[in-house]
């Protein structure tokens, strides 16, 4: 499961690395509607994440509180809480790697 995950995100910056150079190589009005509409999607999934963290670690505070000393209900809570704070700071870190490769490229 992770590892299909993992497959799909690096194809989703693939394509944005590679759009990205078709952008500022020639551009057109179609590329330049694009290019905005790849930056309000980002900015959109940079918004659904952050309530998407809080409510993941949320749950993984919850579970941890109500196992009642079960082993397996703390070390899943556990994983929970620290993979959603893992996610979400790499989603807010691929917006400055984004940025990054855009000021390069420019």
């Amino acid at each position: 499961m992770k590892i299909k995950i993992t497959y799909i995100f690096f194809c989703i910056l693939l394509f944005l690395l590679l759009f990205s150079n078709i952008c500022y190589a020639a551009s057109p009005k179609l590329v330049q509607k694009l290019d905005k509409a790849f930056e309000t999607i980002e900015t959109w999934l940079i918004n659904l994440a952050t309530p998407a963290a809080a409510v993941a670690v949320g749950t993984g505070v919850f579970m941890k509180k109500f196992s009642f000393g079960d082993e397996e209900k703390m070390r899943s809570a556990k994983k929970l809480i620290r993979g959603s704070l893992f996610s979400y700071g790499f989603i807010l870190a691929i917006d400055l790697i984004l940025s990054a490769i855009k000021s390069l490229i420019v």
